[in-house]
């Protein structure tokens, strides 16, 4: 295994089971999870993506500087958490050796009177711009009467909206990540804090490894079983606590706030970024723990204000409904 320096870097989906429609109809929060459960041949009583993944507990402290962005109770104070780490897709079988499948980090900080839910994946965009756009491409990965995607409608879709291609691009170029705690997580939306000082903060998420980026070469990821990444945590936590800084990657004027999520902001890893604070995480947790509810992207504490991009908007409905199906 080899040890990559942590560098700046941060959901991926799948969509309906038909051909794309010959009539254009617009995408709403539960034609995208029917889309994801087909795509993922429907299995029962899982997400319709990262399906697969793994419950832990830890904690969260704040960094001395984190009024400089939030005032928010959830950051300002150290408390306990529920968090979940995952891999993309809706087909809980997934190998853990598939290198361009999303890995997912999702966190609960349980603040006493105002719990703060965020999500994290390990690409700094999202991969698709509007909700229609989301379904196009999930649309393009239908699978035919043979059970496989129609590949020349990929390609089609993919050359007739390149902004799709960006977050696939960036986790293909990066090697196999070889532990959850050794992964550079992103927040994709653009988050809005309200300093200790009354002021508004936009800002980007960026979940940063103490451990470093952990990666495999292409021969250690050969020797690898299809799913090792839950084994390789828990041998790892029963040693240490697994460490991450939560940043937040600060705006600058003119940066897109509320629109394009398949955009990078410009010269985005160079740019000033403040600690808020650092979670640790100390056990593996039963998964029925994060099973039992839903990690919603709309938990947000006073003192962070919501992202306003219609992809954000739609994941509050999209959990809920997701979870009612599963949990039939």
């Amino acid at each position: 295994m080899r040890r990559v320096a942590a560098v700046p870097l941060l959901g991926a989906a799948l969509l309906s089971g038909l051909a794309l429609p010959t009539v254009a109809r617009a995408a709403d929060a539960q034609g995208l999870v029917d889309a994801l459960r087909t795509v993922a041949g429907k299995p029962p009583g899982v997400r319709a993506t990262f399906a697969r993944g793994q419950c832990v507990r830890g904690t969260y402290t704040p960094s001395a500087d984190v009024g400089a962005v939030t005032r928010s109770i959830s950051f300002t104070r150290p408390w306990p958490l529920v968090g979940r780490f995952s891999v993309g897709g809706g087909n809980p079988a997934v190998p853990d050796t598939a290198r361009t499948v999303l890995r997912g980090f999702s966190i609960k900080i349980l603040s006493d009177g105002g719990d703060t839910h965020l999500l994290f994946e390990n690409a700094p965009v999202h991969f698709a711009r509007t909700l229609d756009q989301m379904l196009g491409f999930l649309q393009a990965r239908a699978p035919r009467a043979d059970g496989k995607p129609d590949q020349e409608a990929i390609a089609s879709f993919a050359k007739a909206n390149p902004e799709t291609t960006r977050q696939a691009a960036f986790v293909a170029a990066k090697p196999l990540p070889a532990s959850y705690a050794g992964i550079v997580y992103w927040g994709v939306h653009t988050f809005t804090g309200v300093s200790a000082a009354g002021q508004a903060v936009p800002f980007k998420f960026k979940v940063v490894p103490a451990a470093g980026e952990l990666a495999l070469s292409d021969e250690e990821a050969r020797s690898k079983p299809p799913q090792f990444l839950a084994a390789e945590l828990a041998e790892r936590l029963s040693r240490n606590p697994v460490r991450f800084d939560v940043m937040a990657l600060l705006a600058e004027p003119g940066d897109d706030l509320a629109a394009d999520v398949t955009q990078r902001w410009r010269n985005e890893d160079d740019r000033r970024a403040v600690r808020l604070g650092t979670i640790a995480v100390m056990a593996v947790e039963p998964n029925e723990t994060c099973d039992d509810g839903i990690f919603d992207p709309g938990q947000l504490a006073d003192g962070i204000g919501a992202p306003k991009d219609e992809i954000f908007t739609a994941r509050r409905t999209a959990y809920g409904l997701s979870f009612g199906l599963r949990a039939k």
